[in-house]
């Protein structure tokens, strides 16, 4: 991870409580109202991201696993969805799944992924911020941001936006 991801983390950190506080402002804005500017903020930011200089979702935080995603996998590794669970997957009393350890196994030394192709829906979806949802998901926002710093950059940017062009919400 780069000095300036690591600061970003630092910022978001920092600014947890403000983030949290200014995602209940919005929970009630139609999420189609946001959306376009949403998916606007996260192209451009991600059109200068490299997560392969950070990959510190991976390094850090385990993807919620489906049942399709084991099936995909552990056919993909030759072995029974059984076996890939046995070995690979911690289930929580709530019943959600995710990989047993982090960093994870599938991380290579490079950043990349050894399953890319088949990764999980979580990882295929994350940081999660060009999903209409996004607005209303408070916890998981602020969450992201704490992890990945184009997430932060993604909320900074939208704060910055409905407070220049003073949208009502």
């Amino acid at each position: 991870m780069t000095e300036a991801d690591q600061n970003l983390l630092l910022k978001a950190k920092d600014s947890k409580k403000e983030n949290e506080i200014w995602f209940r402002t919005i929970r009630n804005v139609k999420t189609d109202t946001l959306h376009d500017t949403i998916i606007s903020i996260h192209q451009e930011v991600f059109a200068k991201t490299d997560c392969m200089t950070c990959a510190n979702c991976c390094k850090t935080s385990p993807p919620l696993l489906t049942n399709e995603d084991i099936n995909r996998i552990s056919k993909s590794m030759g072995i029974s969805a059984k076996q890939f669970t046995k070995s690979y997957v911690l289930q929580d009393f709530n019943g959600e799944k995710t990989f047993n350890i982090v960093p994870c196994k599938f991380l290579q030394s490079d950043n990349t992924c050894s399953i890319y192709d088949i990764r999980p829906e979580a990882c295929r979806r994350y940081p999660h911020t060009d999903e209409m949802e996004y607005p209303k998901r408070t916890h998981l926002n602020v969450s992201n941001t704490l992890v990945c710093p184009a997430a932060y950059n993604i909320l900074e940017k939208l704060k910055s936006v409905i407070h220049q062009h003073d949208l009502r919400i």
